[in-house]
Protein backbone atom coordinates (compact mmCIF):
# COMPACT_ATOMS: atom_id res chain seq x y z
CA UNK A 1 0.00 0.00 0.00
CA UNK A 2 1.28 3.68 -0.17
CA UNK A 3 0.88 6.85 -2.66
CA UNK A 4 -1.70 9.68 -2.38
CA UNK A 5 -4.68 8.13 -2.35
CA UNK A 6 -4.53 6.38 1.01
CA UNK A 7 -3.07 10.11 2.49
CA UNK A 8 -5.82 11.78 1.84
CA UNK A 9 -8.03 9.29 3.20
CA UNK A 10 -6.39 10.32 6.58
CA UNK A 11 -6.75 14.11 5.43
CA UNK A 12 -10.62 13.78 5.19
CA UNK A 13 -11.17 10.55 7.60
CA UNK A 14 -14.46 12.57 9.92
CA UNK A 15 -13.19 10.67 13.37
CA UNK A 16 -10.61 11.88 15.11
CA UNK A 17 -9.37 9.01 16.86
CA UNK A 18 -9.22 6.50 13.86
CA UNK A 19 -7.50 9.65 11.86
CA UNK A 20 -4.75 9.78 14.35
CA UNK A 21 -5.04 6.12 14.54
CA UNK A 22 -4.31 5.72 10.69
CA UNK A 23 -1.76 9.21 10.79
CA UNK A 24 0.19 7.08 13.22
CA UNK A 25 0.28 3.71 10.94
CA UNK A 26 1.46 5.59 8.04
CA UNK A 27 4.28 7.69 9.56
CA UNK A 28 5.47 4.24 10.91
CA UNK A 29 5.19 2.64 7.53
CA UNK A 30 6.73 5.90 5.52
CA UNK A 31 9.68 5.99 7.95
CA UNK A 32 10.30 1.82 7.34
CA UNK A 33 10.63 2.55 3.39
CA UNK A 34 12.34 6.37 3.87
CA UNK A 35 15.07 3.79 6.04
CA UNK A 36 14.92 1.21 3.04
CA UNK A 37 15.20 3.77 0.58
CA UNK A 38 18.63 4.78 2.17
CA UNK A 39 19.47 1.07 1.96
CA UNK A 40 18.95 0.70 -1.13
CA UNK A 41 20.92 4.12 -2.39
CA UNK A 42 23.45 3.05 -0.40
CA UNK A 43 23.55 -0.47 -2.42
CA UNK A 44 23.47 1.01 -5.75
CA UNK A 45 26.54 3.68 -5.14
CA UNK A 46 28.47 0.04 -3.53
CA UNK A 47 27.57 -1.58 -6.79
CA UNK A 48 28.54 1.09 -9.08
CA UNK A 49 31.71 1.59 -7.51
CA UNK A 50 32.51 -2.36 -7.87
CA UNK A 51 31.47 -1.80 -11.35
CA UNK A 52 34.40 0.21 -11.47
CA UNK A 53 33.12 4.24 -11.49
CA UNK A 54 34.86 6.02 -8.34
CA UNK A 55 33.19 7.76 -5.74
CA UNK A 56 33.45 11.39 -7.61
CA UNK A 57 32.00 10.18 -10.84
CA UNK A 58 28.82 8.50 -8.80
CA UNK A 59 28.24 11.81 -7.23
CA UNK A 60 27.93 13.56 -10.30
CA UNK A 61 26.44 11.32 -11.92
CA UNK A 62 23.62 11.37 -9.03
CA UNK A 63 23.87 15.09 -8.75
CA UNK A 64 25.08 14.92 -5.14
CA UNK A 65 28.62 16.01 -3.64
CA UNK A 66 31.24 13.56 -2.26
CA UNK A 67 30.76 14.44 0.93
CA UNK A 68 27.15 13.32 0.80
CA UNK A 69 28.32 10.06 -0.68
CA UNK A 70 30.64 9.41 2.38
CA UNK A 71 27.68 10.47 4.41
CA UNK A 72 25.51 7.71 3.30
CA UNK A 73 27.86 5.12 2.97
CA UNK A 74 28.31 5.63 6.87
CA UNK A 75 24.77 6.44 7.73
CA UNK A 76 22.39 4.21 5.84
CA UNK A 77 21.21 0.97 7.21
CA UNK A 78 23.61 -2.08 6.48
CA UNK A 79 22.28 -4.54 3.64
CA UNK A 80 21.17 -7.48 5.72
CA UNK A 81 18.33 -5.15 6.96
CA UNK A 82 16.38 -6.77 3.88
CA UNK A 83 16.57 -10.27 5.53
CA UNK A 84 13.45 -9.31 7.47
CA UNK A 85 11.94 -7.15 4.57
CA UNK A 86 10.87 -3.75 4.45
CA UNK A 87 9.38 -3.10 8.08
CA UNK A 88 7.81 -2.70 10.30
CA UNK A 89 8.06 -6.28 11.47
CA UNK A 90 5.74 -8.12 13.78
CA UNK A 91 6.98 -10.53 15.93
CA UNK A 92 4.72 -13.61 17.47
CA UNK A 93 5.55 -16.02 20.56
CA UNK A 94 3.11 -18.62 21.72
CA UNK A 95 0.59 -18.37 24.52
CA UNK A 96 0.29 -21.66 26.05
CA UNK A 97 -2.84 -20.97 27.04
CA UNK A 98 -4.69 -18.14 25.24
CA UNK A 99 -6.48 -16.91 28.32
CA UNK A 100 -3.43 -16.92 30.42
CA UNK A 101 -1.18 -14.16 31.11
CA UNK A 102 2.65 -13.42 30.25
CA UNK A 103 3.91 -16.29 32.76
CA UNK A 104 2.61 -19.17 30.26
CA UNK A 105 5.01 -18.09 28.11
CA UNK A 106 8.17 -20.15 27.74
CA UNK A 107 11.02 -18.31 29.00
CA UNK A 108 13.20 -19.22 25.49
CA UNK A 109 10.31 -18.11 23.37
CA UNK A 110 10.51 -14.45 25.46
CA UNK A 111 14.38 -14.60 25.50
CA UNK A 112 14.30 -15.08 21.73
CA UNK A 113 12.10 -12.16 20.97
CA UNK A 114 14.01 -10.07 23.25
CA UNK A 115 16.98 -10.84 21.23
CA UNK A 116 15.12 -10.50 17.56
CA UNK A 117 13.93 -7.09 18.50
CA UNK A 118 17.66 -6.08 18.89
CA UNK A 119 18.32 -6.90 16.08
CA UNK A 120 15.37 -5.52 14.34
CA UNK A 121 16.61 -2.13 15.93
CA UNK A 122 19.65 -2.65 15.28
CA UNK A 123 18.50 -2.49 11.44
CA UNK A 124 16.76 0.46 11.78
CA UNK A 125 13.05 -1.84 11.90
CA UNK A 126 10.33 -0.73 13.80
CA UNK A 127 8.50 -3.76 15.74
CA UNK A 128 5.34 -5.00 17.33
CA UNK A 129 3.74 -8.20 19.37
CA UNK A 130 1.43 -10.25 18.16
CA UNK A 131 0.29 -13.38 20.21
CA UNK A 132 0.12 -17.03 18.97
CA UNK A 133 -2.98 -19.36 19.69
CA UNK A 134 -3.06 -23.02 19.83
CA UNK A 135 -5.08 -22.95 16.76
CA UNK A 136 -3.53 -20.18 14.22
CA UNK A 137 -2.95 -21.38 11.19
CA UNK A 138 -1.91 -18.13 9.87
CA UNK A 139 0.64 -15.99 9.52
CA UNK A 140 0.21 -11.77 9.97
CA UNK A 141 0.26 -9.83 6.87
CA UNK A 142 3.60 -7.71 6.57
CA UNK A 143 7.06 -8.79 7.43
CA UNK A 144 7.03 -10.77 9.88
CA UNK A 145 8.70 -13.37 12.85
CA UNK A 146 7.12 -16.40 14.03
CA UNK A 147 8.90 -17.66 17.16
CA UNK A 148 6.81 -20.92 17.83
CA UNK A 149 7.76 -24.55 18.35
CA UNK A 150 5.78 -27.20 16.60
CA UNK A 151 3.74 -28.48 19.28
CA UNK A 152 2.43 -25.22 20.43
CA UNK A 153 0.35 -24.25 16.89
CA UNK A 154 0.09 -25.44 13.24
CA UNK A 155 1.45 -22.39 11.79
CA UNK A 156 4.23 -23.91 12.90
CA UNK A 157 4.04 -27.06 11.53
CA UNK A 158 2.80 -25.69 8.13
CA UNK A 159 5.98 -23.27 7.59
CA UNK A 160 8.52 -26.08 8.63
CA UNK A 161 6.52 -28.45 5.90
CA UNK A 162 7.13 -26.09 3.36
CA UNK A 163 10.92 -25.55 3.58
CA UNK A 164 12.87 -27.18 0.47
CA UNK A 165 16.15 -28.41 2.33
CA UNK A 166 14.69 -29.47 6.15
CA UNK A 167 11.55 -31.53 7.03
CA UNK A 168 10.11 -32.30 10.38
CA UNK A 169 8.90 -35.16 12.12
CA UNK A 170 7.03 -37.07 15.03
CA UNK A 171 8.44 -40.22 16.03
CA UNK A 172 7.18 -41.79 19.13
CA UNK A 173 6.01 -38.75 20.03
CA UNK A 174 8.89 -36.62 19.85
CA UNK A 175 9.58 -33.78 17.54
CA UNK A 176 12.86 -33.99 15.16
CA UNK A 177 14.50 -31.92 12.16
CA UNK A 178 15.64 -34.14 9.49
CA UNK A 179 18.61 -32.79 6.63
CA UNK A 180 16.45 -34.07 3.44
CA UNK A 181 20.66 -33.97 1.82
CA UNK A 182 22.29 -35.74 4.00
CA UNK A 183 19.24 -37.67 6.10
CA UNK A 184 20.56 -36.74 9.33
CA UNK A 185 17.76 -36.63 12.31
CA UNK A 186 18.46 -34.17 14.66
CA UNK A 187 16.19 -34.94 18.06
CA UNK A 188 16.16 -33.77 21.53
CA UNK A 189 18.21 -36.09 24.22
CA UNK A 190 17.31 -38.91 25.89
CA UNK A 191 15.42 -38.87 29.07
CA UNK A 192 17.85 -38.36 31.69
CA UNK A 193 20.92 -37.51 29.45
CA UNK A 194 22.10 -34.04 28.79
CA UNK A 195 22.94 -32.41 24.97
CA UNK A 196 22.18 -29.51 23.17
CA UNK A 197 19.54 -27.77 22.74
CA UNK A 198 18.03 -28.13 18.88
CA UNK A 199 16.23 -25.34 16.49
CA UNK A 200 15.24 -24.58 13.57
CA UNK A 201 15.94 -20.78 11.40
CA UNK A 202 13.97 -20.16 8.11
CA UNK A 203 13.61 -17.12 6.38
CA UNK A 204 11.52 -16.94 2.44
CA UNK A 205 9.86 -14.49 0.64
CA UNK A 206 6.02 -14.93 -0.11
CA UNK A 207 3.15 -12.28 -1.51
CA UNK A 208 5.74 -9.44 -1.20
CA UNK A 209 6.60 -10.12 2.48
CA UNK A 210 9.25 -11.34 4.22
CA UNK A 211 8.59 -14.52 6.73
CA UNK A 212 11.44 -15.64 9.36
CA UNK A 213 10.85 -18.74 11.28
CA UNK A 214 12.07 -19.44 14.53
CA UNK A 215 11.22 -22.89 15.69
CA UNK A 216 12.75 -24.48 18.94
CA UNK A 217 12.47 -28.40 19.05
CA UNK A 218 13.79 -28.58 22.48
CA UNK A 219 12.97 -26.33 25.47
CA UNK A 220 15.79 -23.90 24.41
CA UNK A 221 16.17 -24.12 21.18
CA UNK A 222 14.41 -20.76 20.26
CA UNK A 223 17.18 -19.03 22.31
CA UNK A 224 19.60 -20.39 20.61
CA UNK A 225 18.36 -20.20 17.38
CA UNK A 226 17.89 -16.10 18.39
CA UNK A 227 21.37 -16.09 19.73
CA UNK A 228 23.05 -17.62 16.74
CA UNK A 229 21.41 -15.12 14.44
CA UNK A 230 22.04 -12.49 16.03
CA UNK A 231 25.59 -12.92 14.79
CA UNK A 232 25.53 -14.02 11.58
CA UNK A 233 22.10 -12.20 10.41
CA UNK A 234 24.55 -10.39 7.96
CA UNK A 235 26.23 -13.49 6.01
CA UNK A 236 22.73 -14.52 6.00
CA UNK A 237 21.42 -12.48 3.44
CA UNK A 238 21.79 -12.55 0.01
CA UNK A 239 19.78 -10.59 -2.37
CA UNK A 240 18.92 -13.09 -5.07
CA UNK A 241 18.00 -15.79 -1.96
CA UNK A 242 14.40 -16.94 -2.56
CA UNK A 243 14.61 -18.88 1.44
CA UNK A 244 17.33 -19.80 3.67
CA UNK A 245 16.99 -22.45 6.33
CA UNK A 246 19.56 -24.38 9.24
CA UNK A 247 19.20 -26.39 12.03
CA UNK A 248 21.17 -24.65 15.24
CA UNK A 249 22.33 -26.36 18.22
CA UNK A 250 22.94 -24.65 21.31
CA UNK A 251 24.70 -25.07 24.23
CA UNK A 252 23.63 -23.26 27.78
CA UNK A 253 24.95 -22.80 31.44
CA UNK A 254 22.96 -23.76 34.67
CA UNK A 255 21.80 -20.05 34.42
CA UNK A 256 19.59 -21.49 31.30
CA UNK A 257 22.06 -18.15 29.01
CA UNK A 258 23.02 -19.60 25.71
CA UNK A 259 27.08 -19.83 25.99
CA UNK A 260 27.37 -21.02 22.00
CA UNK A 261 25.35 -21.76 19.38
CA UNK A 262 26.33 -22.82 16.03
CA UNK A 263 24.48 -24.39 12.26
CA UNK A 264 24.79 -28.09 12.22
CA UNK A 265 22.88 -28.66 9.17
CA UNK A 266 23.04 -25.77 6.51
CA UNK A 267 22.34 -22.71 6.23
CA UNK A 268 20.92 -24.10 2.55
CA UNK A 269 19.44 -21.07 0.22
CA UNK A 270 17.71 -21.10 -2.42
CA UNK A 271 18.36 -18.90 -5.49
CA UNK A 272 15.94 -17.58 -7.63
Amino acid sequence: MGGTGEFEQVRSEPDPIQRGRRATELITLYQQRAAELARLRKEAIEEAHRKGLNYTEIAELLGITKGRISQIKSGAPPAERAFFGVGPVTVGIPRRDAGADETAVDASDRAARQIVEKILARLSLASSRFEIDPDTEDVPAGDTVVICDPGSAPVAQELLAADEALSLEKTDGEWCLVDKATGLRYTAPAEGESGPDIGFLGRREEDGRVIVQIAGVTSGGSHGVAHWLDSNVSGLYEPAARSVSAIVESDVDTDLAVTDSRAVAGPYTTRG
